[in-house]
């Protein structure tokens, strides 16, 4: 028990220290907290074999899974929060619209890409693994995103749209993928089952959304028989907390897998409760400010996972560098489309996809998940590169976009937004 302790506060204190380097070369703090995994991660201090110091490997990673798993869920929770009906009036449309369309985009482009390369060399990847990678391309990582909105306080147009977005590509993402992966595992097996390709997952994303409206509710009925604001926040917490584990629960009926999203179902609590309870702004922000150790604990473990043995790969340094440009080229293209299409202001439409790119853990799940096909080994390389490549780069990036949008303020302008103040819905138009 002590051994966790120390290596957990050791985590955390690097992580803290990283940042302030960072800042000083201007970075966002996520990336700081990602590289201060790497550095403490299996294949730099953890080779050392320190006691208690760093990660000695990718065991020693996981065994610390549910905290990430928590802190991914306080994240949704803390996304919910967008889906305020006063926000969902102005922009709820255009936000459907273009979560919808750049995630077909990018998995389309990224499936031609990949299955030509199959043509042209059918030793380098099967045609199951190319449409299978092409759907996981359509996962973008909410967690990166959410981190530098908060860091650098951005508020607008833009801010709003991208958080909305990424909330609904984690529903987009999971039946994109689980068609493709359906008719990827046909294509290998010669029978094509309607059950895993359509009725599980639109199972896993209702029952996900019902379980999060249902814990919604019962949090805003619970938070009605307390009245000082450390027991209202403490009960959040613990529902929070509640809805992490039981999305974490699987099972079968009459041959039917039934599981849940953990993104979906605490961003459908944190809308539900956020649209039904009054002081569900100041709550929020409250525990904001109890989950910010844990945030900065689940970047630093996501960055000593990254495995650098892949990079001495050519072949799936291959494959992941033209994984890496189409799928950019297909978000920066399908969001651009789609924000002309629903007639976004202009500088949304120029900057939205470039603060898409980051990828992470659902885009991990779903590399784990077609670990089944024959080359499933290929698809979890190619996509711990990217993911490497990603994380690393798309905080800057969704920094950058955010910054030329006008929605992050220089340092020490009088007019950016303080922490404790709530940021106000902005029409697109």
């Amino acid at each position: 028990m002590e051994e966790t302790l120390i290596c957990l506060s050791i985590a955390l204190i690097v992580g803290l220290l990283m940042s302030r380097l960072a800042k000083l070369v201007n970075l966002p703090a996520v990336t700081s907290y990602l590289v201060g995994g790497l550095i403490l991660g299996p294949y730099c201090i953890g080779l050392l074999k320190i006691p208690n110091v760093g990660f000695h490997s990718m065991a020693d990673v996981d065994s610390y899974k549910i905290m990430s798993q928590m802190a991914l869920g306080f994240i949704a929770f803390t996304i919910g929060n967008e889906f305020r009906l006063s926000q969902l009036k102005s922009m709820g449309r255009q936000a459907i619209t273009v979560g919808i369309l750049q995630a077909i985009v990018t998995t389309a482009l990224v499936d031609c890409v990949l299955v030509a390369l199959h043509f042209i060399r059918p030793d380098v990847i099967s045609i199951s693994s190319a449409i299978t990678l092409g759907a996981i391309a359509a996962a973008t990582a909410p967690a990166a995103t959410l981190m530098v909105v908060k860091q650098y306080k951005a508020d607008g147009p833009l801010t709003h749209l991208l958080l909305m977005v990424v909330a609904i590509d984690d529903a987009v993402g999971l039946m994109v993928f689980s068609a493709s992966y359906g008719i990827a595992s046909a294509l290998e097996q010669g029978s094509v089952s309607l059950t895993s390709i359509l009725v599980e997952p639109v199972l896993e994303i209702v029952l996900s959304l019902l379980l999060g409206a249902l814990a919604g509710i019962a949090l805003n009925w619970c938070e009605t028989y307390f009245h000082s604001r450390s027991k209202r926040m403490s009960l959040s917490v613990a529902f929070v907390m509640l809805t992490v584990g039981l999305s974490m629960l699987e099972f079968e009926v009459g041959g039917i897998h039934i599981g849940f999203s953990l993104l979906l179902v605490c961003m459908m609590t944190g809308t539900l409760f956020c649209n039904i309870c009054s002081a569900s702004e100041e709550l929020m922000d409250r525990v904001d400010r109890w989950t910010a150790p844990l945030n900065i604990l689940f970047f630093v473990l996501s960055g000593a996972e990254l495995d650098l043995k892949i990079i001495v790969n050519p072949l799936v340094l291959l494959i992941g560098i033209l994984y890496i440009i189409a799928r950019s080229a297909g978000k920066i293209l399908g969001a651009y489309s789609s924000c002309r299409m629903t007639k976004c202001n202009d500088l949304v439409t120029k900057h939205l996809g470039i603060t898409l790119l980051p990828q992470a853990g659902v885009a991990l799940g779903m590399a784990i998940t077609a670990a089944s096909l024959s080359d499933g080994a290929v698809v979890r390389n190619v996509v711990l590169f990217s993911v490497l490549v990603y994380e690393l780069v798309g905080p800057t990036l969704t920094k950058r976009s955010l910054y030329a949008a006008g929605e992050i303020q220089p340092e020490g302008r009088s007019s950016a937004r303080s922490e404790n103040q709530p940021r106000k819905a902005v029409h697109l138009k």
